[in-house]
């Protein structure tokens, strides 16, 4: 955050002023070819007025003059009881969701700001924004938050919904070294095992360790950071390599002594779906539970991102039977996957995931669906 920034509630006298820093970034969307957020008035002076009442408005003063604007809403929000093609990463957290972020013209970082000093309000954070609205995707994916799939707002129509875990049960700086040095490796993997990934391999871990007391959390936290990060030396024996990075990086003795070190890249090791054995402690167990993070559409889609990703010179008939193939081999009733956590809610999408496999019309419209947008983002990629 910007040291001669600082962050305090609105008050109604503010309204007039709120609604021009409303403008402004309603004039940037535009700029930016978003047409369709920021409609018909809204937010209008009743809007703000509310947040105002509710105690949700702050204001982002720099030297003391007020430069941005955003509401941060404790609690659950309607709009995000359900969401569709996706998760929330935690379901289980209480949080606060951020809306109206607005700032007056020639200020940069207001965003920044914002997240930031949010961080510190709430240890989950939720937030949405139109799927047109490429600035404000930008920055919620550069603080760290995850996407996590689409809700509707009231008036019907679709938002792409984040979500941001802060862990302050973890110690702050293994959090900071954590988040400085080791998720930034996840940019370099393939598209199946981006820091996306790994950010719902983490809040799911920390989600199941809260049904085990007797867990060490900065353990399972750095457990579920690491759990990957061999990727760099190839898949195939990439547990066994994370789990060699995670017992050589001399700053966790920082935090840990050697025996949790052992037990941490033991629990690493073991998180593999395919390992002939099971995972040989608790640790080990929720990671390997997180990791399997059962979305049925999530799943076909990681399944054909890796086939074109390593297997390119098939054609769209050979990656359908590749993906048939692997989802029948390691997903499908009698299939290698294990689940070893009761409460998780892998148990009930695993039932779904069966379902359809089983129905493979509707598998083949989902395959073709997701190979044929697979296909657009690689040619792009390509062609930049």
């Amino acid at each position: 955050m910007v040291n001669n920034r600082t962050i305090i509630l609105a008050q109604l006298t503010d309204i007039p002023l709120v609604l021009s820093m409303c403008d402004n970034s309603r004039n940037i969307m535009r700029e930016h070819g978003n047409m369709v957020q920021w409609t018909n008035g809204y937010p209008d002076a009743n809007t703000i007025e509310k947040d105002i009442k509710g105690g949700h408005a702050h204001l982002i003063l720099e030297d003391g003059k007020p430069i941005g604007y955003f509401a941060l809403v404790h609690g659950n929000d309607p709009t995000y009881r359900v969401i569709y093609d996706g998760l929330w990463i935690d379901e289980s957290t209480p949080y606060a969701t951020i809306h109206r972020l607005c700032c007056l013209p020639g200020y940069k970082g207001i965003g920044r700001t914002c997240f930031e000093w949010c961080k510190t309000q709430a240890s989950c954070l939720k937030a949405d924004t139109h799927e047109a609205n490429a600035i404000m995707q930008h920055i919620l994916l550069s603080q760290g938050f995850c996407y996590c799939g689409t809700i509707y707002i009231a008036d019907g129509t679709p938002r792409r919904a984040y979500q941001l875990m802060t862990y302050p049960m973890v110690d702050a700086q293994l959090r900071q070294y954590v988040e400085s040095e080791i998720l930034p490796q996840y940019t370099h993997f393939d598209a199946a095992h981006q820091l996306n990934h790994a950010q719902k391999v983490m809040a799911q871990s920390m989600e199941l360790a809260g049904h085990y007391p007797e867990l060490n959390l900065n353990m399972v936290y750095a457990i579920s950071a690491y759990h990957d990060i061999g990727l760099c030396q190839g898949r195939e024996l990439h547990h066994q390599v994370s789990a060699q990075m995670l017992r050589s990086d001399n700053h966790l003795i920082q935090w840990f002594s050697q025996q949790q070190i052992d037990t941490m890249a033991q629990a690493v090791e073991d998180h593999r779906a395919s390992a002939q054995r099971s995972p040989r402690s608790l640790y080990g167990m929720i990671v390997a539970e997180a990791d399997r993070d059962i979305q049925p559409l999530t799943i076909l889609r990681r399944t054909v991102q890796y086939g074109l990703s390593h297997f390119p010179n098939l054609n769209r008939e050979g990656q359908w039977l590749r993906t048939l193939e692997h989802l029948n081999e390691k997903y499908a009733p009698g299939g290698y996957l294990k689940l070893y956590i009761p409460q998780s809610r892998n148990v009930q999408q695993l039932n779904i995931l069966h379902e359809l496999i089983a129905d493979k019309e509707q598998l083949r419209i989902r395959f073709d669906e997701i190979f044929d947008q697979e296909s657009v983002l690689i040619a792009k990629h390509h062609s930049l």
